[in-house]
């Protein structure tokens, strides 16, 4: 039996197998204020079969957001939102933890009536799509001291809030051009204070803000995503010294903390660097491998036997195959995702994708 399908403790919690559902946008909090819905609930407890869920990105602050219809949990309606979902994934057998994110400069005005934030006052090229259509991104406005701890201390609410919904822990969305991840990036965080210049500098909001939600709720409740050399949402992260030197002062940073996870999104061409930095990481590694055209599938289950990974993760497949897992262990077949119901919309091409029978 191939390790995937072997049970694995992570955070106290024990899971069932190793493969784990990925963040992904689907833009449906249709609830009061942006909050989780019934058919949210239904949709995560589908998918629920005795392994680890990690929620779509969830805007901790009302700045944060960035995509339409993305939750919050923010404010008390969204925390009572979130408790049905939770609820209903522990009935069914699950974990479940919260995505985190902050759009940062991945932001527009006509979405929340704020205009973006992020480590440095310079636009990402490309467009928005809003309820009013695409709009290009706008020049967000860089993030004072004030700021910094003011956003700090956002996560450190929002994560106390997904311990009241009764999520089992929080994944700080540090990957694929999000707040998080501009700090990172030298093309997006152009600072010459203490938050950026040298690689070590720009892994300082990562590192401190990880450590302050893991003093907040505990370390085994927190992961942390990352997205090395990945270049969405116009992150340039081009050099491959710089790469790995970022992202191993930020791993040795990290190290001490004791967080339940790190979990990587590969881009591509980097399996190398996804060697070093996994052999580097203390504790748990997840994955979720770059697979080019195709989505992540069978072939992919041997990252666990070989070590390359401790659980991977899987998107669209996911999405499409409420239970993956048992899908997986049967070789197929899978359903086919319709990517027009991917964002927004009703249950069409989102609880209605079909269990084996």
């Amino acid at each position: 039996m191939p390790k995937a399908f072997e049970s694995y403790v992570l955070g106290g919690k024990r899971l069932a197998h190793r493969i784990v559902m990925a963040p992904m946008t689907r833009s449906r909090a249709h609830g009061p204020g942006q909050s989780p819905t019934d058919l949210m609930a239904t949709y995560y407890a589908q998918r629920a079969s005795g392994g680890l869920i990690i929620t779509e990105g969830t805007q901790p602050s009302v700045a944060g957001q960035g995509n339409p219809d993305t939750p919050g949990i923010h404010s008390a309606e969204q925390v009572a939102g979130w408790r049905k979902v939770t609820d209903a994934v522990h009935a069914a057998g699950g974990v479940i933890f919260v995505q985190l994110m902050h759009a940062g400069r991945l932001g527009h005005p006509s979405v929340n009536g704020l205009r973006p934030v992020g480590p440095s006052a310079v636009a990402a090229k490309g467009r928005l799509y809003t309820h009013e259509g695409p709009k290009d991104f706008v020049t967000p406005v860089e993030l004072t001291e004030e700021g910094v701890a003011g956003t700090v201390a956002d996560f450190v609410a929002a994560a106390r809030n997904a311990v009241d919904a009764g999520f089992d822990g929080v994944e700080i969305q540090g990957a694929n051009g999000y707040l998080v991840h501009q700090f990172l990036a030298p093309n997006s965080n152009r600072r010459t204070d203490r938050w950026g210049g040298s690689a070590q500098a720009r892994t300082r909001f990562a590192a401190e803000l990880a450590g302050a939600v893991a003093d907040a709720i505990g370390p085994d409740r927190v992961g942390l995503r990352i997205s090395p050399a990945n270049a969405l949402n116009d992150i340039a992260e081009d050099d491959p010294a710089d790469v790995e030197l970022t992202y191993t002062a930020l791993l040795d940073s990290l190290a001490a903390l004791g967080l339940a996870y790190l979990h990587q999104s590969e881009a591509p061409g980097v399996r190398d660097l996804t060697a070093r930095l996994r052999k580097r990481w203390p504790g748990t590694y997840i994955l979720n491998p770059f697979t080019g055209a195709e989505p992540t599938g069978p072939d992919e289950l041997v990252l666990a036997d070989d070590g390359t990974a401790d659980l991977i993760s899987y998107g669209a497949r996911y999405l499409a195959n409420p239970d993956l897992p048992a899908r997986l262990r049967a070789g197929g077949p899978f359903n086919t995702q319709d990517r027009a119901t991917t964002y927004g919309g009703d249950h069409r091409g989102y609880t209605d994708y079909p269990a084996l029978a």
